[in-house]
């Protein structure tokens, strides 16, 4: 007997991973269980392009909106909801249609990671986050190569974030990181769809949704989450765009600046997910993306649906 059904949609941001995974569980009886890092917060939506009313209405989505800016969501907090979001659905006799842009989030859910329970130390995360700001990300990656230097060669250099949670697990359990992350696969049929597009054409839609995003209201967006109290919070500060954005609202530079840099900063995140969704992993079956993604994603699962059942 087949086990259950599980369809993950990934991809660069600004591919249409969205619009295809709503597709999916539109034509497929399913419903979206989102994994996208930021997506989870309440009040960044502009700037996460979250997914639309309209969508939502059309079909259920999981993991949107689930906690606050400063309720930090860690990597074992979304594995436990994404978990239960699944069990839900497949309970219903619904499709799951994973669908993000956030490899770690992605992969530590289809591979199984078992990742280590260790509360924040939030005085240890203070004196890291000061650290940072005077000395850059360089100081973290000295200060997690003392204690675990494999994974300080492993890890992205650009993301304090996971610098800092690196540093925190290693430091609290006194083993390195990999020793804390053993795996065991998903207990599910999956099948992986990955949307791509050229490189100039990726980096031509990202400027441009950045522009619309501007115009639709960001620095309002932003503003409000800094007058409610959450501006300092690691989901804006490290947010891509709304750490632009805020530094703007600091005073440190113009508009014009600050949307150079929002720029700038997809263009690495595209780089970024390059490295979690490679072209030649055999996992991934590609489709270009464009108008027609969508009806080409719902064709290649209803064939692979039509396999595993035969």
């Amino acid at each position: 007997m087949p086990k259950r059904p599980l369809v993950a949609v990934v991809g660069a941001t600004a591919t249409g991973k969205s619009d295809a995974a709503v597709a999916l569980a539109d034509a497929l009886d399913g419903e979206v269980v989102s994994a996208d890092a930021y997506q989870v917060y309440r009040g960044l939506d502009i700037g996460t392009a979250k997914t639309n009313p309209e969508l939502r209405a059309r079909v259920p989505h999981h993991l949107l909106d689930i906690v606050d800016p400063d309720d930090q969501l860690t990597l074992a907090r979304f594995l436990d909801a994404a978990h239960a979001a699944l069990e839900d659905v497949w309970a219903r006799g619904k499709l799951p249609v994973l669908a993000g842009g956030s490899g770690q989030y992605v992969w530590a859910l289809l591979e199984g990671w078992n990742v280590p329970r260790v509360p924040p130390d939030e005085a240890l995360r203070a004196e890291l986050e000061t650290l940072v700001a005077r000395e850059g990300n360089a100081a973290l990656v000295a200060r997690l190569t003392a204690v675990d230097p494999e994974a300080a060669s492993r890890l992205d250099a650009a993301n304090p974030r996971r610098l800092i949670r690196a540093i925190e697990v290693v430091l609290r359990e006194g083993r390195p990181l990999a020793e804390c992350q053993t795996r065991s696969p998903i207990d599910a049929d999956v099948l992986v769809l990955g949307l791509r597009l050229p490189r100039d054409e990726l980096h031509a839609r990202l400027d441009a949704r950045t522009d619309a995003m501007y115009a639709a209201g960001f620095l309002d967006e932003v503003r409000h989450l800094r007058e409610t109290g959450h501006g300092g919070t690691p989901a804006v500060r490290g947010a891509v765009g709304y750490k632009e954005a805020s530094k703007h609202l600091d005073g440190e530079f113009d508009l014009d600046e600050a949307v150079r840099r929002h720029k700038n900063a997809n263009h690495r995140l595209v780089r970024s997910q390059n490295a979690w969704f490679k072209p030649a992993d055999p996992r991934i079956t590609w489709v270009d993306a464009g108008p027609e993604a969508g009806a080409r994603c719902v064709e290649l699962t209803r064939k692979w649906l039509e396999r595993r059942d035969a």
